[in-house]
């Protein structure tokens, strides 16, 4: 879909993306940026993607009207239930689509990066399902407290690489996974998990993802007559949720798009991951974005409960609809998040992803009239945040 707010040739979102990277990452960047277009716009490609999403991972994932959620904040409450793909996440519309473009340049070896495990879950399995092998680099804290997920992929047979520099999140989780496709560029595909990155993964990733909204439009349609929601709401780390949620509306000016960034312990905390609050311009895994950085242009390190918001930089994309002022971008701490994730799981009967919980903060945070409606995406379900639950709420 063209539109100013999508990227151009070079990867460049206005003033944000492209390709900042060491020349020794160039020729793998270089190899993929020239066919992914070529091979995703097949008839060919678009057949066997759209037949796996619907007979494997189960889509359309339906609109759901949240009627008690709805009735105690006096407006429309619509769920788009990624929770309901296999693996229990909206990351398997990635991993399928970048199996496929992997196949197709004849890789026999995956790797990717994960924070709270769906990426990586989701990853292991597409590999599973084509009998590619897999490696996952996951940060040694986020294995601790994704032990549901850790055993998923080592299930499906992945190997999972614990990454130890840093806060050991997801961000260094991103820098071991490049140093190991800089060491293997012939047989090794690198599958990334969110809209971040150097040129073209934003862009692969949201046309991906952009099943989502392209879902929830004739969706919207079907259940009140009309395609444009009032707001449309998802949380945001990378963004890849988000990028897809809000892509067939990005030049539809009447529909608010809504980002919920993590804010951890409180914005000014020290112990935060709000990077539209806080972050400038800088190069984070190469691709030009607001980063939370120190006065020496050195990273900050994230802070989230949620081991998928955890990271200091945002997709180019959303960093765009910031500088554009298209997407409003408001904020969640820990205590917020978990609250709300109390509060729909006894409301709706649905538990919601830690990260998932971040969206829902929208609606005590936005002025939302009785005869509007809001969409929020249930980007995936708390299976794997119950040990955190059981913690937090003495269960």
């Amino acid at each position: 879909m063209k539109s100013k707010y999508n990227a151009d040739e070079q990867g460049m979102y206005g003033r944000f993306g492209g390709a900042w990277i060491p020349e020794m990452l160039q020729p793998n960047i270089d190899n993929l940026r020239k066919v992914y277009l070529d091979i995703i716009n097949t008839a060919e490609f678009q057949k066997e993607y759209v037949a796996l999403l619907k007979d494997y991972v189960g889509r359309p994932t339906p609109l759901y009207y949240a009627k008690r959620l709805s009735q105690k904040y006096n407006t429309h409450v619509y769920l788009k239930r990624e929770d309901l793909n296999h693996t229990g996440a909206h990351k398997i519309n990635n991993t399928i689509g970048q199996i496929l473009v992997a196949r197709k340049m004849g890789k026999k070896r995956i790797i990717a990066e994960t924070g709270a495990g769906q990426h990586g879950v989701a990853t292991a399995t597409a590999c599973a399902l084509m009998g590619l092998q897999c490696v996952v680099y996951m940060g040694a804290l986020d294995i601790e407290r994704q032990a549901p997920n850790v055993a998923r992929m080592k299930m499906l047979g992945a190997q999972v690489i614990a990454a130890t520099s840093g806060n050991q999140t997801l961000k260094d989780a991103t820098n071991e996974a490049l140093r190991d496709w800089i060491c293997h560029p012939e047989d090794t595909f690198y599958i990334i998990g969110s809209v971040v990155g150097p040129h073209p993964y934003p862009d692969m990733v949201t046309r991906f993802q952009s099943i989502i909204s392209q879902e929830l439009k004739a969706q919207f349609k079907e259940k009140t007559g009309s395609e444009y929601p009032d707001y449309v709401v998802a949380c945001v780390g990378g963004g890849s949720n988000a990028s897809g949620s809000f892509y067939h509306f990005l030049d539809d000016e009447q529909v608010k798009l809504v980002a919920v960034e993590a804010s951890g312990l409180g914005i000014h905390s020290g112990e935060t991951a709000a990077t539209i609050a806080l972050g400038e311009v800088g190069i984070i895994h190469g691709s030009k974005t607001f980063l939370m950085q120190d006065e020496d242009g050195q990273i900050v390190e994230p802070y989230s409960i949620s081991a998928g918001l955890d990271y200091p930089g945002i997709g180019p994309q959303h960093a765009h609809l910031k500088d554009t002022d298209r997407a409003i971008f408001l904020d969640a701490t820990d205590q917020e998040a978990l609250d709300f994730a109390l509060e729909v799981t006894r409301l709706e009967g649905i538990i919601p992803a830690m990260e998932s919980a971040h969206a829902f903060v929208a609606l005590t945070k936005l002025n939302i009239a009785p005869e509007q409606s809001v969409v929020i995406t249930m980007s995936g379900r708390g299976d794997k945040d119950m040990s955190t639950y059981m913690e937090r709420f003495k269960l």
